[in-house]
């Protein structure tokens, strides 16, 4: 007998949706850093243990939209937990549930969804404020189950995994066994380049820029990659590409060692940098680069 359920992860921007999902996978599948915003697309994790099979769908944060691009997320979040088996609501310990978070639980109860806490960053909080915050959440929603963690150690990451086994429901499995993602290899790697500008660049200009594969070729021996990095400002490429382009080989170069490590074997990767003014409010760019609000159901 095979189970399977599809459970969506969904929280406010930085409270560790994605880094809880690559520790239940044991594997990187999506992009972290310490920027806000970082996940942008809903993106399944898939874990397969004897009989079960899990999907995990980790959610871009929940934010006021200031943009189209903004807009195109927060309805993916919606059409995620609309259309999952469960939900994993992630809120950081220590802190009373915001409007997100009851905004959250409102789309949990319309949907009359079974859904588990995860309060994330324990490290950060005594016990007394711990406490606090599982009370605070007890009296907006009965959730199934509480469960405190630290996703970036993993600590307790386990016991997610257990209390979501129950929520599995027997039915053939909708991944193959060896299956790890959804994600084309294209949008994998687009995705590691955009990581490695997140993590290397300012505060400021990595929410302004996208990738684009352009050439994905792999033969026996190596994958040749040409990637475009969208900014919205002549100035931004500058930064980007960096003083003799010093800044554009460390991206480049970060991004072809995840690659190589994912993908298992050499990358040749080819980087450009292009501008593109305000193509997070342009419908027309938002369709080119990925984002087609027309795919969300």
């Amino acid at each position: 007998m095979t189970r399977t359920a599809f459970i969506a992860i969904v929280g406010r921007p930085n409270v560790g949706k994605s880094t809880l999902m690559n520790h239940l996978l044991g594997e990187k599948v999506a992009i972290v850093s310490s920027k806000p915003q970082t996940t942008r697309n809903r993106i399944a994790g898939i874990l397969t243990k004897d009989e079960d099979q899990y999907v995990f769908l980790d959610t871009p944060g929940v934010h006021k939209a200031k943009n189209k691009l903004g807009e195109y997320m927060m309805k993916s979040v919606r059409s995620t937990v609309g259309s999952a088996d469960a939900v994993i609501l992630i809120a950081e310990a220590g802190h009373p549930a915001g409007d997100i978070e009851k905004n959250l639980i409102g789309q949990i109860k319309k949907s009359e969804l079974p859904s588990i806490l995860v309060l994330n960053k324990i490290d950060l909080v005594n016990r007394e404020k711990l406490a606090e915050t599982i009370a605070g959440y007890a009296a907006l929603h009965d959730f199934d189950a509480v469960v405190p963690t630290c996703a970036e150690t993993g600590k307790n990451v386990e016991d997610v995994l257990e209390e979501v086994s129950q929520f599995l429901y027997e039915s053939d499995w909708m991944f193959e066994e060896d299956s790890l993602t959804d994600q084309p290899e294209r949008q994998i790697a687009a995705e590691i380049i955009r990581e490695k500008i997140l993590r290397t660049l300012s505060d400021e200009i990595p929410h302004g820029t996208a990738v684009v594969i352009e050439e994905f070729t792999e033969d026996d021996r190596m994958i040749r990659i040409r990637a475009e990095i969208y900014c919205e400002k002549q100035s931004h490429k500058g930064i980007i590409v960096g003083k003799n382009g010093e800044s554009l080989k460390k991206i480049g170069s970060y991004a072809r060692e995840d690659m190589e490590n994912f993908f298992g074997m050499k990358v040749y990767l080819n980087l450009w940098v292009k501008v593109k003014e305000k193509w997070r409010d342009d419908t027309f760019s938002l369709n080119n680069f990925g984002f087609k609000p027309e795919d969300l159901t």
